[in-house]
């Protein structure tokens, strides 16, 4: 527990350290692209190409600034956007997203993380960016999150199925969501073959969000949500999560960009204990706002799989991520 406190304290003093930094940036930061070329950058009065060569120092301080000045005028309602205006936060573990990480735990050995899922939008009145939409948005998400033994055979273990209807607002580097999810946990049946005498837990939540999320740069975002459930079982009433996002905004090229996110969970079954979950690697992003990740994976904290809500993990290992 002592070591889970001070990564509590050390996950507070980067978000500081971060938010002291991005504040002392200069507007001159937000680089604004070329439209009539996206992989041509523009600097003040100066427009120049990618350099057909990789220069690191160029290519890790490169950023293409996005129309965070989109005025309501230029607003119109759109069925099925592309683009989300508050996208999932990238190491929370439980987020609806297509992925999986495969990880050596202390006590179970190699296990494989799966998420089958995603987060769409359905009804959007606000700008047509699909990199960096504003205005107001009712998404859907959903998901099957499963956890299997890393064997010959990959017997399941359990699996946490989720459902939801965020409802999201964006204005300049602002982005607010209230929202409702339902999660319940369940055992596999090869588990439970394996186990006779396992006590199953029926843990169920449905919960109401509200989370904020500031774009100190176009990369750089820090969040923090607050989730309160008027049912449960097994479950309790309150959580809350924070973290940082650091991830190429606009579309990259073949080579991608690297990404760093971390996300600290409090849950109040586990008296306001949780996790911190912690990755970086590289990604890519498309034309549509589209990403996908790969890298490193660490995670230490009650179990993420809430049939087992009050285990403690300690997870290291590699994943691969896709998100909307």
């Amino acid at each position: 527990m002592k070591i889970l406190r001070w990564s509590w304290l050390s996950l507070l003093l980067l978000v500081v350290w971060t938010s002291y930094a991005a504040a002392q940036a200069s507007d001159n930061d937000w680089v604004q692209t070329d439209d009539e070329n996206p992989l041509w950058l523009t600097d003040e009065d100066e427009v120049v190409p990618v350099e057909p060569y990789l220069d690191l120092n160029r290519f890790l301080d490169r950023t293409s600034a996005p129309d965070y000045t989109a005025e309501p005028s230029q607003f119109d309602w759109q069925i099925l956007p592309d683009g989300l205006i508050y996208r999932p936060y990238l190491a929370s573990p439980k987020q609806s997203r297509l992925g999986m990480t495969v990880f050596h735990e202390d006590d179970d050995g190699w296990l494989w993380d799966a998420w089958l899922g995603t987060q769409v939008g359905l009804l959007r009145y606000g700008s047509f960016d699909p990199d960096w939409p504003v205005g107001f948005q009712i998404d859907a998400e959903g998901s099957a999150q499963l956890r299997l033994e890393a064997n010959d055979d990959i017997d399941l273990i359990s699996a946490d199925y989720r459902a939801g209807v965020p409802i999201t607002f964006g204005y300049g580097r602002h982005r607010t969501k209230v929202g409702y999810y339902h999660l319940s946990s369940h055992l596999g049946d090869e588990f439970l073959l394996q186990h006779p005498g396992f006590n199953r837990l029926n843990f169920a939540r449905d919960v109401l969000v509200l989370g904020h999320s500031i774009y100190l740069t176009p990369k750089v975002r820090i969040y923090a949500e607050a989730g309160w459930a008027f049912f449960t079982d097994v479950s309790k009433a309150w959580e809350f999560q924070f973290g940082l996002d650091y991830a190429p905004y606009a579309p990259t090229t073949i080579r991608g960009a690297p990404f760093f996110a971390l996300n600290g969970h409090l849950r109040e079954e586990v008296d306001f204990g949780g996790g911190l979950t912690v990755q970086t690697g590289w990604a890519w992003r498309g034309l549509t706002g589209r990403m996908l990740r790969t890298g490193l994976h660490y995670y230490n904290g009650e179990s993420t799989q809430f049939s087992f809500f009050d285990v403690h993990e300690q997870q290291i290992g590699i994943g691969l991520w896709y998100d909307h």
